[in-house]
This record gives C-alpha cells, structure tokens and sequence, in this order.
C-alpha cells in the first residue's frame, strides 16, 4: 500500500482501490487550528506575551554601550543580530532602534537626508508602542527624535540637539 498526499487529501493509492481518509485528516486540521488559535489569542497583544529583551547582556548591552559612545553603525550591527531571530513586536521594536542608531550614523557621515527619512520611519514605529517598551523608556527618545527632525528639517535646519541616550526602564 503507498500512501499519496496532495491537493489536501491522504489517499490510499492500492490499484483499482481509492479510499479518502478525510476523517483524519479534517480530525488534524482542526486540531492544528485549534492550536493557531489558542497561539494568537495568548500572543495577541505585545503586553501578555513579550519575548524578553536582556538589556544587561550579549549583543543588546554591546549595542547600548556602543549606542551611547557615539559608534553607531557598531550599535546597529549588535542589535541587528538579535532582531533576526525576534519576532513580533520585539522584532518591530528593536528595527525602529536599529534605524534610529542608522540615522545617527548617517548624520555623522553627512547624509541629512537619509537621517531624517530613517528617524521619521523609526518614529512611526515607535508611536505604537507604550511609555515604556522591552525595558527602554521610549517617551524621552520620542520626544528626541522629534527635536532631532525639527532640527534637521527644512525651512530652517539648526543645530541638532545632543544625541538620545536610551533610558532603561525602571
């Protein structure tokens, strides 16, 4: 007896014999449904299910420690590593700070343009996200951002304001 899979059904393949087991297979699908299902709702909302983010440790505290030196494409690259294998809105989360670190870098090399695109990107990420976010108080690096692109926005560039510190929640 050979077993055939395809076009959602498990058949038995024996000459001059076809028998569907759909009974089965309805019994798995419901089942790995009922599992999707119960994920989603557990995981549905970042504040009851967040991948924790260790702030203290590995590639998040290098990049912080670089961050706040002034090595920002360094920053970039240590939380990049972390970002590849987070999901949801950690993931989202640590690509808005990801881009704000590329901003800074871009700045420091003279590329205005490409800092204000990447600030404005990473803000509106970080617009859906609460006060404070995976151990990081991101209302004072909102309120940065914003006076790092009133700064460097036309009509009237000025002098940007002192680079963010990120500020570890309490």
């Amino acid at each position: 007896m050979s077993w055939v899979r395809g076009c959602g059904r498990v058949a038995d393949n024996t000459p001059g014999t076809w028998r569907v087991r759909t009974a089965l297979l309805a019994l798995g699908t419901a089942h790995l449904a009922l599992i999707r299902f119960q994920q989603s709702e557990a995981c549905s909302c970042f504040h009851r299910c967040p991948m924790p983010l260790d702030w203290s440790q590995g590639n998040l505290q290098e990049g912080l420690r670089r961050f706040h030196s002034g090595a920002f494409f360094e920053a970039h690259e240590h939380w990049e590593s972390v970002w590849l294998t987070a999901q949801g809105p950690e993931k989202t989360f640590l690509q808005a700070l990801i881009q704000v670190a590329a901003s800074f870098h871009h700045f420091h090399r003279g590329n205005r343009l490409g800092s204000i695109s990447l600030l404005r990107s990473a803000l509106r990420r970080l617009d859906t996200y609460p006060e404070s976010f995976a151990g990081v108080a991101l209302t004072p690096l909102r309120a940065s951002i914003h006076l790092w692109l009133a700064a460097l926005e036309p009509p009237q560039p000025s002098s940007p304001p002192p680079v963010p510190r990120l500020q570890l929640a309490e």
